[in-house]
């Protein structure tokens, strides 16, 4: 399966108590020395990059971002209205005409670029939400974020680029409308009544983990609906979007979804493996590193187990001969 990486991972690690970030010695850094010391020291293990639009990637520096990806592609585009505080209370479900207008004008224009440089494009819609009870017209809201999400579905579908919703339940928004699968299958949906057929779901693994989702059980029902659009991997503690390095924790969670995707056959048509990552204290390209070493591990466990004899187990709901399967391929 090919590989590619945020570039965020490579950023000063910014946080609301420490707005200078706790790497403050790479504020300075632009995307072509993040992309640089990236491909430096990731080479033979990164594939493809990912970025933010316009922020860390645009029609201004696209030429010198592709010399210094020496290669390497450009897999995926992200919507950046959540970077800007003009979006505060919302971009596409601004309650203000204007900023909506201008909200959707980035967004289709985001959604031409990626489909220009043939990227995918991703919308995870972390400013469309509230705060408050009473703060916002649900209905509206909903209405807005749907006409939104399918203009931007039309502009990638003209490219023949799909468009990849990822869903997470808060931040910055405290309660983000598309916060769960169930609510971005219901957009998905909604855009199929519409004849969009190019929208599918970004599975960020830590946003799942904190909604108690399970990471197997929809990379498995979401690939039998052809909806296992992308992946971004990483993994935390449960209560907060952590970022941490690919099994560090969920071990079990992580090898079980490292399963599904093998049945699914997730990668065979080019699909990525995204790294999400976001290293707080640590060297980002030794964190990326560890992730791919440590999932190229976990996968490989995925690989030795007898899936035959654990169908098997499964038709019959025998959890006891499952592990025993499972803990053969650890080497137990």
């Amino acid at each position: 399966m090919k590989t590619s990486l945020g570039i965020w991972a490579l950023g000063s690690m910014v946080t609301r108590f420490v707005p200078g970030g706790y790497q403050p010695s790479l504020a300075a850094e632009d995307t072509v020395a993040r992309v640089t010391r990236a491909v430096a020291g990731l080479e033979g293990l990164i594939d493809d990059y990912e970025f933010h639009y316009p922020q860390e990637l645009s029609e201004e520096n696209l030429e010198a971002v592709r010399e210094a990806l020496g290669g390497h592609g450009i897999y995926c585009v992200a919507t950046g209205l959540h970077l800007d505080p003009l979006f505060a209370r919302g971009g596409l479900v601004s309650p203000d005409p204007e900023t909506r207008a201008e909200a959707r004008r980035r967004t289709v224009a985001a959604a031409d670029f990626a489909g220009r440089i043939g990227a995918h494009f991703i919308v995870w819609p972390g400013i469309e939400g509230y705060n408050y009870p009473f703060q916002t017209p649900y209905a509206d809201s909903w209405r807005w974020l749907i006409d939104g999400l399918g203009e931007a579905a039309e502009v990638c579908a003209g490219h023949g680029v799909s468009l990849f919703l990822e869903h997470k339940n808060s931040e910055p928004a405290m309660k983000i409308l598309m916060r769960n699968v169930g609510m971005t299958l219901h957009v998905i949906h909604s855009l199929r009544s519409r004849g969009l057929e190019n929208v599918k779901v970004n599975m960020d693994w830590q946003h799942l983990i904190m909604n108690g989702e399970s990471l197997g059980e929809y990379a498995a029902m979401l690939a039998a609906e052809g909806l296992l659009g992308h992946q971004h991997a990483n993994s935390g503690w449960g209560s907060f979007d952590d970022d941490n390095m690919v099994g560090a924790t969920a071990f079990m969670e992580t090898l079980e979804l490292a399963l599904e995707l093998r049945r699914a056959g997730y990668g065979e048509n080019g699909e990525r493996l995204g790294f999400d990552l976001y290293p707080y204290t640590e060297d980002a390209v030794s964190a990326v590193r560890r992730s791919v070493l440590q999932w190229r591990f976990i996968d490989s466990v995925a690989a030795r187990i007898d899936d035959a004899a654990l169908r098997e187990a499964q038709g019959r709901k025998d959890a006891v001969r499952a592990y025993e399967l499972v803990y053969a391929a650890l080497g137990a």
